[in-house]
């Protein structure tokens, strides 16, 4: 350095990145800047005063939100630099700095001018190359399909002969797009993962791309077989441990699952709302959701598939059982249907004299469960506690209580059946069978609900307001 100063006198010193440089660096700053010059190692000195000093640095970037890139058109005063380079310069260096340049956004048509530079520099290169084929990445999933066609129409034009892959990232949730275009740009080849698995956002997933070329892009061919897809994405995301999305196109689990009655209605008018996206092409099946949205239309699909027969009534009736356990219960299996069936048609809605108004059930370490309850008896309200040996027993003790104090008799409990229908998970609804002994005949009740208590609760109440 000193002797280049010394040969040229009228120079720019530029030291960039300061930041990085041995911290002893700061006293050849003030060396400059009060003197004028610079002592080497030999103690040579050389006159500085001509020359201009430049420092660079990155302090501040991390912590500004707009991360920027070039110059800005203000020249701002000592006073107002920011928090990092006061923290990092010593206030006698930081003092004598007569300017701080400060960085602002490169506007697009900037960036656009510098990346069409460098892939002409690379254009250049490639041509005294033996290339053969060429990836074009969006590595940070950024491009749109505007510019993803743009970029690989140049590339195909320029090289037609090369192999063209397209590498897509999901972070715009914009991949699938741009390999179609990608494709339809002249691309040769695109790098898909099942169900989209990759870096950040994913890479795009195999399975919409596959369905979007053929549905959108006939004229190309693909070598995938579709009904496989489900089944390889299912092995995926055992294997890697890394859940499918419930919507995800193609492999979600209910992508394929009707949920409102009138789509279900729409099935049934010869596909009226048909589309190319048939489960059947992926090997699956059309499912029709059970719940609050359900109308009959769904029921009767389900029923179908049970290999069950309703009329309008029962139907009708069914539905509405259904939509009510709904508004507890996510959603209603068709697992569930035939106990829903048994519960509603076997004891059909009539006007009861006698309801369980309310009641509250207790459970807790060391301490006996309790049962409070309150009944409503041809419009009297009865309220009685009691405890006993389970939650259910100590409701039963709290009715005896006010049948007795009414000097009535229940029914004796001789049988209690607890069942849930076969293939359900833990959400799944309990159906509760009681056989009931009034001394002479013998009868049952059933209660549903997805807690086992209050389903033998609701068979109770059922053979309250049996005659």
């Amino acid at each position: 350095l000193i002797s280049d100063v010394s040969k040229n006198p009228y120079s720019v010193l530029l030291f960039d990145e300061v930041e990085k440089a041995h911290p002893d660096i700061s006293n050849i700053f003030l060396q400059i800047m009060d003197e004028g010059t610079i002592t080497g190692a030999n103690g040579k000195i050389v006159d500085v005063k001509n020359c201009v000093v430049i420092l660079t640095s990155n302090l501040g970037a991390r912590d500004n939100e707009n991360n920027t890139i070039g110059f800005g058109q203000e020249l701002t005063k000592t006073g107002s630099e920011d928090k990092a380079i006061k923290d990092f310069f010593k206030p006698e260096l930081r003092n004598r700095l007569d300017l701080i340049v400060k960085f602002k956004a490169l506007e697009p048509i900037a960036i656009k001018k510098i990346v069409a530079k460098f892939l002409n520099e690379l254009r250049a290169s490639l041509k005294t190359k033996n290339i053969k084929r060429v990836l074009l990445p969006d590595t940070l999933g950024i491009l749109t399909h505007f510019e993803t066609y743009e970029f690989i129409n140049e590339v195909r034009n320029k090289y037609p002969n090369f192999h063209i892959d397209f590498h897509g990232h999901n972070d715009y949730d914009l991949s699938v797009g741009n390999s179609l275009e990608a494709v339809r740009a002249g691309c040769n080849g695109l790098h898909l993962t099942i169900n989209g698995m990759g870096e950040r956002a994913g890479n795009t997933p195999l399975s919409s791309a596959v369905a979007a070329i053929r549905d959108f892009l006939p004229e190309y061919k693909i070598n995938v077989e579709e009904k496989n897809l489900f089944k390889a994405s299912k092995l995926i995301s055992t294997f890697s441990g890394q859940s499918v999305s419930s919507n995800k196109p193609i492999v979600g689990e209910n992508v394929f699952t009707q949920t409102a009655g009138v789509h279900a209605d729409g099935d049934n008018k010869k596909d009226l709302y048909f589309n190319n996206l048939n489960p059947s092409r992926f090997g699956r099946k059309r499912k029709y959701a059970l719940g609050k949205t359900s109308g009959k239309a769904n029921i009767k699909k389900n029923l179908d598939e049970l290999g069950i027969k309703l009329n309008d009534d029962e139907l009708s009736v069914v539905t509405s059982k259904v939509i009510e356990l709904g508004d507890k219960k996510e959603k209603v299996t068709i697992e569930d249907l035939p106990y829903i069936i048994s519960d509603v048609l076997e004891y059909p809605t009539k006007k009861k004299d006698i309801i369980i108004e309310s009641y509250v059930l207790t459970h807790a370490k060391t301490l006996r469960p309790s049962a409070s309850l309150s009944l409503i008896i041809n419009d009297e309200l009865y309220q009685e506690s009691c405890s006993g040996d389970g939650q259910f027993d100590a409701f039963m003790n709290a009715l005896k209580k006010i049948y007795s104090k009414r000097k009535k008799v229940l029914p004796k409990l001789i049988d209690y059946a607890v069942r849930i229908p076969p293939g359900s998970d833990s959400d799944a609804f309990c159906e509760t069978t009681i056989t009931w002994d009034t001394g002479s005949k013998k009868f049952k009740t059933r209660g549903l609900d997805t807690d086992q208590t209050v389903s033998a609760i609701k068979a109770t109440e059922k053979m309250l307001n049996t005659e």
